[in-house]
């Protein structure tokens, strides 16, 4: 594969955002471990468990689909009860996090800026909170690279580690949906007629 075709599927998975996150370092044995971190704030290990069950069961709905149509539609609507919830859950958890931040994240870690520096191969937590889809993720990463730009600030890029496969694919499932929300927005901009 070309260089050019890496850097294109590299950028597909990358988006520029803006969510809640909240950075904390890691002691040693929590860095090691490899058992999910549990955050101290039981609303947000609700939040991260709904969305990782009803990833773990989507399967199990597509198989019903095909047997009981019925009970797929009755199961379909209690998922939609249950997502509601979850956005009231991350609306409460939004009030306790920092402001929305501009961020680039991708399936592979996350580039965020900061006031304070973290050393290169550091271990850290990353809670996010993705609207509107309320997801709330806590994840290892470990940095990657911080420098100082311009405003003063440090630019940190970190790459997560040691996530589990229903998390890596809940972060595709967010940045696929967000850049079709980011082109359709472009679309409609640019298009004169949708005036």
């Amino acid at each position: 594969m070309s260089t050019l075709d890496e850097e294109d599927r590299r950028e597909y998975y990358r988006i520029e955002d803006r969510i809640a996150l909240e950075i904390s370092p890691l002691s040693a044995a929590e860095a090691l471990g490899t058992d999910l971190l549990q955050d101290t704030s039981p609303l947000f290990n609700l939040l991260s468990e709904l969305h990782l069950s009803e990833f773990e069961s989507q399967h199990l709905l597509r198989q019903l689909s095909d047997k009981d149509r019925t009970l797929a539609a009755f199961l379909k609507a209690q998922n939609k009860r249950i997502d509601l919830l979850s956005a009231v859950v991350a609306q409460t958890l939004l009030g306790q996090l920092s402001a929305p931040q501009a961020v680039v994240l991708s399936e592979g870690g996350i580039e965020f800026s900061q006031a304070e520096p973290l050393a290169a191969d550091t271990c850290v937590a990353v809670k996010l909170v993705l609207m509107p889809q309320a997801l709330g993720l806590l994840l290892r990463a470990k940095v990657t690279h911080c420098d100082r730009n311009a405003d003063g600030q440090y630019e940190v890029g970190t790459e997560f580690i040691d996530t589990t496969d229903a998390q890596r694919q809940l972060l595709a499932r967010y940045i696929l949906q967000r850049q079709a929300q980011q082109r359709r927005q472009a679309l409609e901009q640019n298009d004169p007629s949708a005036s």
